[in-house]
């Protein structure tokens, strides 16, 4: 209730009003985050156990190995013209188009119990996070003054983890209660109703953005084509990105392989209710390090936590290797968990390092550069993984430590980045 003359102002409201400015917390910033959570409920309840999924079909180690590389594909390919929509259209219609395409990729895996329509559906409802992200910083720049951006991407990697936590537990008990085919099956039909209601809620609390402000020739696709944007790209944004890469390459190289590794592979193998325990153990290490991390990076350098995010990311793959039973895992999740230490410190300097003009366009190209070159990690991981497991972890744990010392040699100060 709005503080009037019969109804003062309470000290609890004037604390909660101060929580609310602190944290970003505008009507159309608290909208996004609904969809967020909605949208992405729905894509995680499934996308852990998709691995056992394609297995329960008929798919095989290539099929899960294709699919983790269609993701970073997807993500890469659909990320910049995400982008770009979201500066012709503005990023309220833009993401009301990008949650239509997501529920039409739900319901053809949940009309088609085949691992082909798996692939098919993916081409649809895992880009959402790739296209549906260049329109959400867009958003967020648009919302927040420059000051508080590092804290607006970080409430929003922050709420990310709630479904994150939440979806593979969820995931787990309809497996355990409906078996790894009806189960999963049962989770997509979730989530298409999910995905509905995101829509109603986006609608209705998203003030609606106007496309950018430039004329038909600034926003042709002629002066938007990637070699353009390439040389328009900063140094520091470069650096960045190169650095990115190999970091991305220690993720993604055993990524659709660690639900295997823990339920499959080591001397005491986890259920699925435990491997989806063991992911809300990863987003709840991850949440409780946002807030004061972009407090502080807001008021000093980045390269730090950056670095340190690197490391976490690098670690990650060796320490899983020695892990073997439900505790030791559980540790190696914490560590999995930190790896998010600078995720949103990093998104917001690509923000603030892109032209405001083409905002959203010039994010879209930083992932479609990177995921695209990272696309070929997942599909090499799975070769690496019929080597054996130990070839695949221990070429991720190279690839990260590469990743980090060039950064922590020749990465400049985010602080100082023009």
């Amino acid at each position: 209730m709005a503080a009037t003359e019969d109804h003062p102002p309470t000290r609890t409201t004037g604390r909660w009003q101060a929580a609310r400015q602190f944290l970003g917390l505008r009507r159309s910033i608290v909208g996004l985050l609904a969809m967020v959570v909605l949208v992405g409920l729905g894509e995680r309840i499934p996308e852990r156990f998709l691995p056992v999924y394609l297995q329960a079909v008929g798919g095989g180690t290539l099929a899960i190995g294709l699919l983790q590389a269609l993701s970073n594909l997807l993500n890469a390919l659909y990320s910049y013209p995400g982008g770009y929509l979201s500066d012709r259209l503005g990023a309220k219609r833009a993401l009301l188009v990008f949650n239509l395409m997501a529920m039409a990729g739900f319901a053809i895996v949940v009309a088609i119990p085949t691992w082909q329509a798996v692939l098919v559906g993916a081409v649809l409802f895992l880009a959402w996070e790739g296209v549906s992200l260049p329109a959400t910083m867009h958003l967020v720049a648009d919302v927040l003054p420059a000051t508080q951006r590092t804290m607006g991407v970080s409430m929003h990697s922050l709420v990310r983890r709630i479904p994150m936590a939440l979806g593979p537990v969820l995931g787990g008990l309809l497996i355990a209660r409906w078996g790894e085919r009806d189960g999963v099956r049962l989770a997509f039909a979730i989530a298409l109703v999910l995905a509905g209601a995101a829509i109603v809620l986006q609608q209705r609390l998203i003030a609606p953005t106007q496309p950018t402000g430039l004329g038909a020739k600034e926003r042709s696709w002629i002066r938007n084509h990637p070699l353009r944007l390439l040389r328009e790209m900063s140094p520091a944004l470069r650096g960045l990105l190169i650095s990115d890469i190999l970091i991305r390459f220690c993720e993604q190289i055993p990524y659709a392989f660690v639900v295997i590794w823990c339920m499959k592979i080591v001397a005491a193998p986890v259920d699925a209710p435990q491997f989806g325990a063991l992911t809300a153990i990863e987003m709840a290490a991850a949440v409780v390090c946002y807030v004061p991390v972009a407090y502080f990076a807001d008021r000093s350098g980045k390269k730090r936590f950056v670095v340190l995010t690197f490391v976490f990311f690098t670690l990650f793959p060796l320490v899983l290797w020695y892990c073997q039973s439900f505790w030791p895992l559980a540790a190696a999740f914490v560590l999995r968990g930190l790896k998010e230490f600078g995720e949103p410190t990093r998104k917001a300097l690509i923000v603030d390092l892109c032209p405001a003009e083409r905002r959203a366009t010039m994010f879209g190209f930083y992932y479609l550069l990177r995921d695209l070159i990272v696309s070929l990690a997942a599909l090499g991981g799975a070769f690496l993984w019929q080597i054996s497991p130990a070839t695949n972890l221990l070429t991720a744990f190279a690839c990260g430590l590469l990743g980090t010392l060039c950064f922590a040699l020749f990465g400049r100060d985010l602080r100082r980045a023009p």
